[in-house]
């Protein structure tokens, strides 16, 4: 049995010139019989919050007190969807969360997550981060089968394929992801228990944690930064086609599926990520100032200062300053609350987007040879005005140094990388992209410099992650994938 509530909001401006990824999940199992009083949906509330970066459009949550399941989900931020008063309809000792970025789906509220739905085992709820490269054909299937399906989200055909397995719940997951192909990290709740599992080859991130103040308390989330936020401590990461159950039993793990050639998708490292967060035992933003100091040996330049583009940037322009021995300044300002307004601009405005994000600091910039740090770039119509900004706030010269490699063939995984067509650095090479940003200069990170910071070793190929938007090698076959059927999965 469930219960159902929902609301409507604006969405957001979205970044225009960025890598988005699709969503962060979470899941929490605290024990009925717990002498530590847990509010599970309070929890829930700030572990999304913490995964917001993952996904601004919508965010929901759903729980279960062992009987009924519950759910409230709405378009906007975290902080916007929920409140005291919606809180407080979501009682229960365990469930999972969701907030979303769309990659298959559109952006309304017919695709917001968690999806819930009744079944023979009860209820079934499922909050999924990624993206089904086989998804045109499963739905075919489903439908020929006489199911109805009433959104265009992926989502939607794993709770269908969940729904209509056979079995317990870890046979029914066991034979989902013999069917399912591509990226997903997913959280399921059903009416005693959640489950966590990761695709076969690892493509998006999923970690456990441990209530510090409940030994019998697991959650699981995208990132770890989640877990720190609500008193949890990082226990591992679900591994490849691993599945993990957390009942009243404990936490219980078993391959679900072998495990394929891992490939995480190096963007986590690169932008996708929360500074803070931990991927096989290392920090992020540790990592991403390797970036930038590698990148520093590879492409040196004789300037004044080292600014990034911020916020996303500013790891890799410290340690690439570091690694010259320059200075370290802000140059932009940047607007941290423009992508919270549902107030959306005018036409007039949106041609000149970036003046609405960003104002320079002229003071750090009037006459200096200036190093300006991002950690990419996809269409290019960021950077041109951004460098035009700082050249009108009185920087002599502009050079543009990006911390990883040029993007030049679109995801198939779960990231809105844009179309290849769209894709700068595919139409150009690195002189002409400079000539067309106005940039005195520009250099990217070599991929082996890229793979020497994300593994701190130097490393042959891209063993255990996905660079394929830099390469166009997939990790799996994604020829069935025509231009057209990619824009229809897309919808």
């Amino acid at each position: 049995m469930m219960q159902t509530q929902n609301s409507k909001n604006a969405s957001t401006i979205k970044e225009n010139d960025k890598p988005q990824d699709k969503c962060g999940v979470f899941a929490i199992f605290v024990p009925e019989d717990s002498e530590v009083k847990q509010d599970v949906a309070r929890l829930s509330f700030f572990a999304l919050h913490a995964l917001q970066h993952r996904g601004q459009e919508s965010a929901g949550i759903a729980t279960s007190d062992g009987n009924v399941a519950h759910i409230y989900k709405a378009m906007g931020l975290v902080n916007q969807v929920f409140n005291e008063d919606n809180l407080s309809t979501l009682p229960g000792h365990l469930g999972i969360g969701h907030t979303r970025y769309s990659t298959t789906g559109s952006s309304n509220f017919r695709n917001a997550q968690p999806l819930l739905i009744e079944t023979m085992l009860g209820p079934l709820g499922i909050a999924h981060n990624g993206n089904l490269t086989n998804v045109p054909m499963l739905r075919r299937e489903l439908l020929q089968q006489g199911v109805g399906l009433s959104t265009s989200s992926d989502t939607e055909v794993l709770v269908q394929l969940l729904a209509g397995g056979r079995g317990d719940w870890f046979s029914r997951i066991r034979a989902l992801m013999a069917q399912a192909e591509g990226a997903y990290a997913l959280t399921v709740l059903t009416r005693d228990a959640v489950f966590g599992m990761r695709d076969p080859w690892g493509f998006r991130p999923l970690c456990i944690g441990q209530l510090d103040n409940e030994p019998n308390g697991y959650v699981l989330a995208s990132e770890s930064c989640a877990l720190t936020t609500i008193g949890a401590t990082l226990v591992d990461e679900v591994q490849p086609g691993e599945i993990v159950r957390i009942d009243a039993n404990g936490l219980h793990r078993e391959q679900g599926a072998p495990p394929r050639k891992v490939s995480l998708c190096t963007f986590e490292h690169i932008y996708f990520a929360r500074p803070d967060s931990m991927f096989q035992g290392r920090v992020i933003h540790k990592i991403r100032q390797q970036l930038g100091e590698i990148l520093a040996k590879e492409s040196p330049v004789d300037a004044d200062v080292v600014i990034s583009v911020p916020d996303s940037g500013t790891p890799a322009a410290i340690g690439f300053a570091r690694a010259l021995g320059l200075d370290f300044t802000e140059g932009l300002t940047k607007n941290r609350y423009i992508a919270r307004t549902f107030i959306q601009p005018s036409d007039e405005l949106r041609k000149n987007a970036v003046n609405l994000k960003f104002n320079p600091l002229p003071d750090n910039l009037t006459g200096k040879r200036v190093v300006v740090v991002d950690d990419s770039i996809v269409r290019g119509n960021t950077v041109r005005p951004l460098i035009q900004m700082i050249r009108d706030g009185g920087a002599t010269e502009v050079h543009v140094r990006v911390s990883s490699p040029p993007i030049k063939h679109p995801c198939f995984m779960g990231v809105d990388m844009a179309t290849q067509d769209e894709l700068i650095a595919f139409k150009h090479d690195v002189d002409t992209i400079a000539q067309k940003v106005g940039a005195d200069s520009l250099a990217y990170l070599s991929i082996e410099g890229l793979m020497q910071a994300v593994q701190s070793v130097e490393a042959e190929g891209d063993s255990g992650y996905c660079n394929a938007c830099f390469t166009g090698k997939y990790p799996l076959d994604v020829n069935n994938l025509s231009k057209q059927g990619l824009e229809n999965s897309l919808a």
